[in-house]
């Protein structure tokens, strides 16, 4: 598939994003809600517990927020280390106010479970077993070492040994479970953010190279006047110097050059600053360019085309739009990446939609990836032989990503199929039983010509030199 050239892997550095001041303003939170039920179970459920001592641990995250207050500014972003240190911190910190008020006896060791889940959703695999691995020896031990909860009477209060199993045993699975689950669905968002950074990266690449196609025209425009007065200008020189012939061959060569650019102007292109002709083209015209690049590869490429009912002459002409030439060039490199010799790109269309389909002889996409094509980074590794005949090939998870986004965007639907299996006997190379891709519009969302997307066509201003 296209490369794509931006450096994502740092991207996948989350744990460098988080703010102290975020990781402050939640433990604020935390130390708010740890006074409050302090507070509550001694002044109004009349539990007897070691206040002294709680305080003097919630005074160390209190002491902790201050000191990071002070010295580091709001905007500092905290590294993974940092980050973890700071998670851990908070983990440990609840353990001890747990210990000394009823261990797993008490109904808030379920909190236990917040920094683990943090840790899942920001900091790196490894930061986060070690955090998960951490709470479950904090809960073990919490278990079996504790100050026991008093009633102001004196009596102990205390639930069954096997409630205390049972909420052991819920914490340990729940630290398992909401780990793994963050970690995924985490992991999952970050893939597809990365991934439509991509996405817009290439079409804004796409667009930038369609734009330097109205540059050079706008600028054949603006320069022909001014050539129009050089040549002018210098004609009129030479026939006053006729009695100089030094200095009437330097006005005739000025006039040579300004005829020179008066042609290569020529050649560039069109003429005129917005030249409406290149937001349409022929259908054909536009899977020659979305081709083109893949031309000298050493896949034949074979560009055909049907028409349902109507003139294959008279073909559509479509919105040139960088999202499609681009979806389609992604397409057929995939195809060419993957064929053994030859690629079919087909074209087809009727009244009420345009169809592309492109194939190639190749083995397919494997069975068991079908339903998860266009998903993002899902790779698969070729055999060493064929990388070494398709050095520019890094994968097909990426760029049938894009190429499927893009497409989509412009009103495509899209359908991978393959030809036949590659496992069954009859399997012949160099027939159209590789990979397929159909894509299929409404022609009323590309159509250049006809609907709510046809594009004004003017005349354009010739250069007049």
């Amino acid at each position: 598939m296209e490369q794509t050239n931006f450096d994502l892997m740092k991207g996948r550095e989350r744990g460098n994003w988080i703010k102290l001041r975020t990781i402050t303003l939640l433990r604020w939170v935390a130390i708010a809600g740890q006074l409050i039920a302090l507070v509550v179970a001694q002044q109004i459920l009349d539990l007897t517990i070691e206040m002294g001592l709680c305080l003097l641990v919630v005074s160390v995250s209190v002491v902790g927020n201050l000191i990071a207050t002070v010295i580091f500014p709001e905007s500092k972003r905290l590294n993974e280390t940092e980050n973890l240190l700071m998670v851990l911190f908070d983990l440990l910190q609840l353990s001890l106010l747990l210990y000394l008020t009823g261990g797993l006896h008490n109904p808030f060791s379920i909190l236990i479970l917040g920094p683990v889940t943090v840790s899942a959703s920001a900091l790196s695999l490894r930061s986060t077993v070690f955090l998960g691995i951490t709470a479950i020896l904090a809960v073990t031990l919490l278990a079996e070492f504790h100050l026991p909860l008093r009633t102001e009477q004196g009596f102990i209060l205390r639930v069954p040994d096997l409630f205390v199993f049972g909420n052991w045993a819920a914490i340990v699975i729940a630290v398992v479970f909401l780990g793994i689950y963050s970690r995924r669905v985490t992991v999952e968002m970050h893939v597809m953010s990365d991934a439509l950074q991509a996405t817009y990266m290439a079409l804004s690449r796409e667009q930038k190279l369609t734009d330097i196609g109205g540059i050079v025209a706008a600028a054949a425009h603006e320069l022909g006047t001014p050539l129009a007065t050089i040549k002018l200008t210098s004609a009129e020189l030479a026939e006053e110097l006729e009695g100089r012939p030094d200095l009437q061959e330097d006005a005739q060569l000025i006039k040579e050059q300004a005829d020179r650019c008066r042609d290569i102007m020529r050649s560039m292109g069109r003429a005129g600053k917005d030249d409406l002709h290149m937001h349409q083209a022929p259908l054909s015209a536009v899977i020659q360019e979305a081709a083109e690049p893949h031309m000298d590869r050493g896949i034949a490429l074979h560009l055909e085309q049907y028409a349902e009912g109507q003139n294959p002459m008279n073909q559509p002409s479509i919105l040139r739009r960088p999202e499609i030439i681009h979806g389609l060039r992604n397409l057929i490199q995939n195809g060419v990446d993957f064929a053994h010799k030859n690629v079919w790109v087909e074209s087809e269309w009727s009244q009420d939609s345009i169809q592309i389909r492109i194939m190639d002889d190749g083995k397919g996409y494997p069975p068991h990836l079908i339903g998860r094509i266009g998903d993002p980074f899902m790779h698969r590794r070729r055999p060493s032989s064929e990388s070494s005949q398709r050095p520019g090939y890094e994968g097909m998870g990426l760029g049938l990503f894009i190429a499927k986004t893009l497409l989509e965007r412009s009103g495509a639907d899209l359908t991978f199929a393959n030809g036949s299996d590659p496992s069954r006997q009859d399997y012949v190379k160099g027939h159209r039983i590789g990979a397929i891709v159909e894509v299929v519009w409404p022609r009323a969302k590309i159509d250049g010509r006809a609907g709510e997307n046809a594009v004004p066509i003017g005349e354009n201003q010739p250069l007049s030199i």
